[in-house]
């Protein structure tokens, strides 16, 4: 088949395309002819390398996949020739996590792509449970869209934050794909969204999402503004998956009682605690990674009735994923870039 491999870590030109083996189909595990898998900043640090972090080289990435069952194994549901969605996040299917519906919390989970072979190829071979009916109303490419930004902006919301209607939400970096699916669940939950942006063409997109303040962070106090736009109270919830930079602002922002949480440090990892701010102001700071195939399956509902839209940037052939990283990393994507396979 061909696909997309990483033999090392290092700059684009690692990303080699050609032929590839064709993947074996262990019991249990199914088989999907791959039409389109979406990029995320994950696919940047499995080809750069995470210092402390050993991926297992040589891998196919692409974590969000779409296309049509080759053979689906042992799926009660899903047969040959079926249009599905590949859920990103593999875990054993046994572990108590696992039994009882978290299955992200399992000891094995991993994420295709960062973990195991991924969707940049023309053939995904994944656990038979990984396997979701495509709604008929999403392309292979928007459905490729879902994924990892949809679950996590959702595990975040919904599971971590507890986000309840009528609270103000701050969604950090309206652009990415993660915080434009974090709007969305936040307008559709009832919430009040305040985001950020770079640019006066982000903004524009940012308000079509739905968010109904909207604050350019290369000349605004943030914090300031939200103060002024919250009378002086702040927000009770705060996505952020920026990291040190947007730090400090963001922990400003919280109103008493405010919950902040993260999933990511895209820009600096290492950051500064007032302690004394955290208990006063009975703060709550929340990691956050993934979610569970069953807020997969209820994003994907929402997805298909139109509540949700999916936000892709631009739709490219496979064989522009050295491009694709290029935009992504130089940070001139809103929503998510699509690779057609």
């Amino acid at each position: 088949m061909r696909g997309v491999i990483v033999f090392e870590h290092g700059g684009i030109d690692k990303l080699h395309i050609g032929n590839i083996a064709d993947p074996e189909r262990p019991p249990g595990h199914a088989l999907v002819e791959v039409r389109a898998v979406g990029i995320n900043h994950l696919d940047l640090w499995v080809r750069r390398g995470v210092p402390g972090h050993v991926f297992p080289l040589p891998l196919i990435p692409g974590n969000d996949a779409a296309g049509v069952v080759s053979d689906p194994g042992n799926h009660p549901f899903i047969k040959e020739g079926d249009e599905v969605v590949v859920a990103p996040g593999v875990s054993c299917g046994h572990c108590l996590a696992c039994q009882s519906g978290r299955d992200h919390r399992c000891r094995s989970f991993g994420i295709l792509g960062e973990s195991r072979h991924g969707g940049c190829a023309e053939l995904l071979e994944v656990p038979s449970q990984n396997l979701f009916a495509k709604p008929a109303s999403l392309s292979f490419e928007t459905a490729a869209a879902v994924g990892i930004p949809y679950l996590t902006a959702w595990h975040m919301l919904i599971d971590r934050a507890q986000l309840r209607p009528g609270e103000s939400v701050l969604v950090q970096a309206a652009g990415s794909g993660v915080s434009g699916a974090a709007i969305q669940i936040a307008k559709l939950w009832g919430a009040e969204v305040i985001t950020t942006v770079g640019s006066t063409e982000k903004e524009v997109k940012a308000r079509e999402l739905g968010a109904q303040h909207v604050l350019n962070y290369s000349n605004t106090d943030v914090s300031r503004k939200i103060k002024d736009i919250t009378s002086g109270r702040g927000v009770d919830v705060v996505i952020d998956h920026v990291g040190a930079a947007t730090w400090e602002a963001s922990l400003r922002s919280l109103a008493w009682h405010g919950r902040f949480v993260t999933c990511g440090a895209t820009v600096g990892t290492e950051v500064h605690l007032n302690l004394r701010h955290l208990f006063f102001k009975s703060l709550s700071l929340l990691g956050s990674t993934m979610g569970s195939k069953a807020e997969f399956a209820e994003v994907l509902q929402h997805a298909g009735r139109g509540a949700l839209s999916p936000i892709v940037d631009r739709v490219m052939p496979l064989e522009q994923i050295g491009e694709a990283h290029r935009l992504l990393e130089e940070r001139r994507v809103f929503g998510k870039l699509v690779l057609k396979v």
